[in-house]
């Protein structure tokens, strides 16, 4: 019988420690979810490593969570102001089924940069964040440009 009662004093006391843990979590708190079936570790602890590099003390905790079944899933919780309150907020930045495939680091940085400190300059990585922008808005106005050639053409025609 006194091993049940300590057991059961045993259990309480992991509840207890479970209400600190969860007390102690440093916001923003960045999880990375991967996969170790697909071997998806050292990817994680790599976007891991560089997020810690690029935002230091800015960021709470980084958290790389074991899975299985192709996940890879890197969320955001991180403190807003609602009403005069602050509460909690989770924003999934990236998963690999959603958005198709792994984020380039520096758009993972900008993803996290915009959540919590969207006036701060990335350097380098904003530059190549928008040459790509940019790189894309004219490979778009050159589409539309041959469309409406296409149309021109098919219309003269007629």
């Amino acid at each position: 019988m006194a091993e049940s009662t300590s057991t059961s004093k045993q259990l309480d006391s992991n509840t207890d420690n479970d209400k600190i843990a969860l007390a102690n979590v440093h916001l923003p708190r960045i999880s990375i979810q991967f996969c170790t079936q697909c071997r998806w570790m050292l990817r994680a602890a790599y976007f891991a490593q560089e997020l810690l590099s690029t935002f230091g003390t800015d960021l709470g905790e980084v958290a790389l969570v074991p899975k299985t079944g192709g996940v890879f899933t890197v969320t955001i919780w991180h403190g807003t102001m609602i009403d005069g309150e602050i509460t909690t907020q989770e924003s999934i930045l990236w998963d690999r089924k959603r958005d198709g495939g792994f984020p380039e680091v520096k758009a993972l940085k900008s993803l996290v940069r915009n959540v919590i400190a969207p006036n701060r300059d990335l350097g380098h990585t904003d530059r190549a964040l928008k040459k790509e922008q940019g790189e894309q808005k004219e490979a778009k106005k050159e589409e539309k440009k041959e469309e409406s050639k296409e149309k021109a053409a098919c219309e003269d025609c007629q």
